[in-house]
């Protein structure tokens, strides 16, 4: 498939970094020859340097024959003439724009993306791609990860195993006999650095970072077997009153949850004011002491930071947890901070540009795919898939399937019905399944489910 990149700042480089390991024909462009250099020379795609509105610039990364083509430069105005270009000149099938502006999606503007006006696939809003992240790290604090799929039914969460796991030690294999009536299954684990598939005879130990596909009901459940406590955070303090910071206010106000938002630039911190109904604005520096304890962040469930400097975010996150705050998220996207977390006392960061990747590349997807999230900068993908009559699987049980040794099924969608499988399961076309696999054996994955889940 032909594909071109419009940026190649850390999202578009990424998106292209995974879509050409995937054999796809990848074009990049950019402003900035040095980007577009550095890009191509690293990742062996071709490089265009050149407004990403202007025709010739399309033109000359071959949006004539381009199958798709992806917006994700810094401005949005760019984002969504690029496409309309692409469209309307050049008829590039697909187009995939990232928006920030929040005045662009509002419901009384709904229709300006629609074909006949500003035709854009997709769009995607990093800013609400984010505070979902949040609000689902909130209401579930103790998972450092949480994704849904099967529109909610189920839950991927990822718990640190404490050494007051009482399933420590134990062959997961085991599990299931334990406690028959839990439907949760760990499809993947980090030990030592390293992603790996979770097989039966495996173990796991304190320390360990495990993946866990589980009923949405259960989730509490499975979190406090791995020694985590799990009640939703009923006080939050947020830090920074950007489009994020105001985005997760917004939803935490459609909740019993009781916040209050710290914002250190006066203008800013009366514009959220005025946006916000239930939320308490302060003005302050989240990193003074006085303001956060101002803010009671001693007594919070949660503190998030969501300042737009990731340094920030991570010595705020340490203050507040130094200070009382049971649990401490930070916004960051520079992933070679993620070490600082266990020193820290920080129990999760969230990534915005590893999210805004995940969510472009579950559009990219042909085939049968609904949802994708990817795990540790591309390592492995968490996704959902529905199951073809030309599948492979379908009309076999799970004991039957020749799945590569880095692929776990987590759950299955049977007529309505979740269920964690067994070697029993059988797997039926038209059922949607929730998979792990590492990196290595996406391409074997893609051959079990044929036209049903195409990896390019």
């Amino acid at each position: 498939m032909r594909i071109i990149i419009c940026g190649a700042g850390q999202v578009g480089y990424q998106i292209a970094r995974r879509l050409a390991s995937e054999n796809n024909d990848v074009a990049i462009l950019d402003v900035s020859a040095e980007l577009v250099s550095k890009a191509a020379d690293a990742l062996d795609i071709r490089g265009v340097a050149g407004h990403a509105a202007h025709p010739d610039t399309l033109e000359r990364a071959g949006a004539r024959d381009a199958d798709m083509l992806i917006a994700a430069t810094y401005s949005d105005e760019v984002n969504m003439v690029a496409c309309q270009i692409a469209h309307s000149i050049f008829e590039v099938p697909r187009k995939i724009a990232r928006v920030r502006a929040q005045e662009y999606l509002k419901p009384q503007w709904s229709d300006i993306f629609r074909r006949d006006h500003m035709p854009i696939d997709v769009v995607i809003s990093p800013e609400i791609e984010v505070a979902g992240v949040v609000i689902r790290r909130l209401a579930a604090p103790a998972a450092f990860d949480s994704t849904p799929f099967l529109d909610g039914k189920v839950e991927a969460v990822g718990a640190k195993v404490s050494q007051e796991c009482p399933v420590a030690n134990t062959p997961m294999r085991q599990l299931a006999q334990l406690f028959p009536d839990l439907r949760a299954r760990v499809v993947a684990f980090v030990r030592d650095g390293h992603l790996r598939s979770a097989a039966p005879e495996d173990q796991l130990f304190p320390g360990d970072e495990a993946y866990i596909v589980v009923d949405t009901r259960h989730v509490r459940r499975a979190l406090e077997l791995f020694g985590q406590a799990s009640d939703a955070a009923g006080r939050v303090v947020l830090v920074g009153a950007g489009n994020i910071g105001v985005q997760v206010a917004v939803q935490l106000e459609k909740t019993d949850t009781r916040s209050k938002l710290v914002e250190a630039d006066r203008s800013r911190a009366e514009k959220a004011a005025e946006q916000l109904e239930r939320t308490i604005v302060l003005h302050g520096d989240g990193l003074s002491a006085e303001v956060l304890s101002e803010a009671n962040v001693q007594d919070a469930h949660a503190v998030v930071s969501l300042t737009q400097d990731d340094k920030v975010n991570v010595l705020c996150a340490a203050l507040a947890k130094q200070m009382g705050c049971q649990r401490a998220l930070a916004l960051t996207n520079d992933p070679s901070l993620a070490p600082l977390a266990g020193p820290l006392g920080i129990d999760a960061f969230v990534n915005p540009r590893a999210t805004t990747v995940s969510t472009i590349l579950r559009h990219v997807r042909r085939g049968r795919i609904r949802a994708l999230h990817t795990l540790r900068d591309g390592e492995g993908e968490l996704f959902e898939a529905q199951v073809l009559a030309t599948s492979p699987i379908a009309g076999k049980r799970v004991r039957e399937l020749e799945l590569p040794s880095g692929a776990t099924i987590g759950a299955v969608l049977s007529n309505g019905q979740v269920a964690t499988p067994d070697a029993d399961t059988m797997i039926e076309a038209g059922d949607t399944v929730v998979m792990f696999s590492i990196k290595r054996d996406l391409k074997q994955v893609e051959a079990l489910f044929r036209v049903g889940l195409e990896f390019f």
